[in-house]
């Protein structure tokens, strides 16, 4: 009988090992999947007179092979592989965005410059004019094509957040339902293997799209966190995960909150680590916010220096230039927010803080929050970089202080009763750019309004001698009057002895006009103009600034093009960080293409170690499909002994059995 009991033990054990492998290359496809072997132990043997006689074998348990180190470790970079790689193909999204070539936004700045050009050689040719102001149309449609552009893409992103989120919470209910069932099953005494392998598998595609962190319980479930410390799942509860604006109630950023207990707790951003929502949180509240205050910027300051320059020309009937551009955008009730729960909203929400343009050339490519400690003091926040403007305000003085050529104000401050005034804790959230582009458009579309005349002129005196000769004279400003403006004679004198150079100004008041010394590279200014000469004038000579409109000298404005000229050299002004108005788009470009290319170099790299680390965990945990079907061989020659050891035992039993019979 211990013959027969052996055979069927050995039978039975061999059984199991061929359904294990055989169930091993089922499942050599399944995702998550981890390899199974069978634990043979021997049975204890029967103490005899000649020892111990061995009573077969038994099976103690089917083994998950499973590393749960190389596990958590090729989890946490597949975390951080899909952060990187989702934020790679949206910076990819946004430098097509700002695309060069001459369908670029760069190319039309150009192209607008240079059409002035031609204004400049041919006042009163309209159809000059008119190339001019399509130009300017065209400029203004480009700008508001990336403005949508762009918007079009934060609505992608805030849809795709959103819909990541739901996965995220779908897959925290499944944890719980499977952490349930494994509870349950620990009571057997077997580990429920494929039970493991669904949750670990489900913490893996929760990790694609938010980084977490296990921690096993006494009862066989796993707590998943977030952000370091937050509960996502515990046991068999669950605290969703919801899409939440920012602590100013920004729509163009957005935030992770959980509910836990009926509370709302916000996520910490930088907490997050990997994951796909992740990735798009970081790109869309840093990069999209970097490349659309970019765009506002480009847009702001173009369209404000090309104003403030058409304003100093006069048009075909002499009048002063109005806007070319509309820049409503930059009016600031449209950009400023104040903090909505869960920060604590502002005291009294009667305080107004107004932002207006103080130097275009100055702008720097962010937003700012206003921090107040009291009333009247607080700081200025640029958040492109953190760097920190604190102010002091003294009533009746409006202004907070002046940051990158924008002036921050509180008009409010003084109004009343009662009086309008922050307290210490209240926030601002100022942005200038973000929507400076989307709106933007040509004023309007006459070509005689186009005003590229200059409204002053420089004359030579009939009598000069020497070789004096205009350079440039720009208007400053221009106030037109019934009255023509008097002229403004400067002459020159040339002392005898060391042939030194000096001149007068006819509207210096004082006896005698003060003499100032000329310097051909140095610019004689007053607050309506600017003249540079060059040359060696002789003792005499004189040259005025006068009135393009003044009678006296019969000039015709409508063929002057100064003011054109003055456009066009706008184009070489400094304006980006030091860049021409003509390569600020291109600096815009450069600034997204380094951030595109070391955000597809952090994806390349944090894939290849997610694949070295995947093919660690798969070689530990994996089918190898070469291996099972060698021990399907190994089993199934054990199972054939096993079948005929059995068969022996029976014919022993049966010679056993005969014999007794006789």
């Amino acid at each position: 009988m211990s013959v027969l009991n052996i055979g069927t033990r050995a039978l039975q054990a061999n059984q199991i090992a061929l359904q294990t492998a055989g169930n091993n290359i089922a499942n050599v496809n399944t995702p998550g999947y981890s390899r199974q072997s069978v634990v043979h132990t021997a049975v204890e043997g029967q103490f005899t007179g000649g020892g111990y006689i061995g009573k077969g074998v038994d099976v103690q348990t089917i083994q998950r092979n499973f590393s749960a180190f190389l596990t958590r470790q090729a989890t946490l970079a597949t975390a951080t592989q899909n952060a990187d790689v989702a934020r790679s193909n949206k910076l990819n999204q946004l430098q097509d965005i700002f695309s060069g070539g001459s369908t670029g936004l760069g190319a039309a700045v150009s192209d607008m410059m240079n059409a002035f050009s031609d204004v400049a050689s041919a006042p009163t040719d309209l159809t000059a004019r008119t190339v001019a102001l399509t130009r300017v149309d065209e400029t203004a449609g480009r700008f508001r094509a990336a403005s949508q552009a762009i918007q079009d893409l934060q609505a992608g992103v805030a849809q795709e957040i959103s819909q990541k989120v739901n996965n995220i919470n779908t897959l925290a209910r499944n944890i719980a339902d499977v952490n349930q069932e494994i509870a349950r099953a620990q009571g057997k005494g077997q580990p429920p293997n494929d039970l493991l392998d669904r949750r670990d598998q489900l913490v893996r595609e929760l990790n694609q799209f938010v980084q977490t962190t296990s921690i096993p319980a006494d009862d066989g479930t796993v707590g998943i966190f977030l952000a370091g410390s937050q509960p996502l799942v515990l046991g068999t509860n669950v605290s969703p995960v919801t899409v939440v604006s920012d602590d100013f109630g920004d729509p163009l950023k957005t935030k992770l909150s959980m509910t836990r207990d009926g509370q709302q707790v916000l996520l910490d951003e930088n907490a997050l680590g990997g994951g796909e929502v992740s990735g798009l949180l970081r790109f869309q509240n840093a990069d999209l916010a970097e490349g659309r205050n970019l765009l506002g910027r480009l847009t702001l300051a173009i369209t404000t220096e090309m104003n403030e320059q058409h304003a100093l020309g006069l048009d075909l009937d002499g009048n002063a230039g109005g806007p070319l551009f509309s820049t409503a955008a930059f009016k600031a009730p449209d950009n400023i927010r104040t903090p909505t729960a869960p920060a604590t909203p502002n005291s009294n929400p009667l305080v107004e803080v107004t932002i207006a343009i103080s130097d275009s050339t100055r702008f720097a490519a962010s937003d700012y929050t206003i921090n107040f400690n009291s009333a009247t003091s607080g700081s200025i926040i640029r958040l492109s970089d953190g760097q920190v403007t604190n102010f002091n305000q003294t009533l009746p003085d409006t202004t907070l202080a002046t940051v990158d050529g924008i002036t921050f104000g509180m008009p409010s401050a003084i109004a009343g009763p009662p009086a309008q005034v922050p307290a210490a804790g209240d926030r601002f959230l100022i942005q200038p750019f973000a929507t400076a582009a989307s709106n933007v458009e040509r004023v309007f579309s006459t070509p005689r309004q186009l005003a590229v005349a200059s409204p002053i002129a420089g004359a030579m005196g009939t009598t000069n001698k020497g070789s004096l000769q205009q350079v440039s004279l720009i208007a400053l400003s221009n106030v037109q009057t019934a009255t023509p403006q008097a002229p403004v004679t400067l002459t020159f004198a040339v002392d005898a002895v060391t042939n030194a150079v000096t001149y007068t100004r006819s509207d210096d008041a004082g006896v005698p006009p003060t003499s100032f010394a000329f310097d051909p590279s140095t610019a004689i200014t007053s607050s309506a103009w600017s003249l540079k000469l060059t040359g060696t004038p002789k003792n005499g000579d004189t040259f005025k600034v006068v009135d393009i409109k003044d009678p006296a000298f019969k000039l015709d404005l409508k063929l002057n093009g100064g003011n054109a000229t003055a456009m066009m050299n706008l184009r070489d002004k400094a304006m980006f960080d030091g860049s021409v108005m003509t390569d600020g788009y291109a600096s815009a470009i450069s600034q997204i293409g380094i951030r595109t290319q070391s955000a597809g170099y952090s994806a390349t790299v944090s894939s290849t170690i997610a694949a070295n680390l995947e093919q660690d965990r798969s070689a530990v945990s994996g089918v190898n499909l070469d291996e099972e079907a060698a021990k399907l061989i190994q089993y199934q020659q054990a199972y054939q002994a096993s079948a005929k050891m059995i068969q022996i035992a029976q014919n022993i039993f049966d010679t056993l059995i005969q014999g007794l019979g006789r």
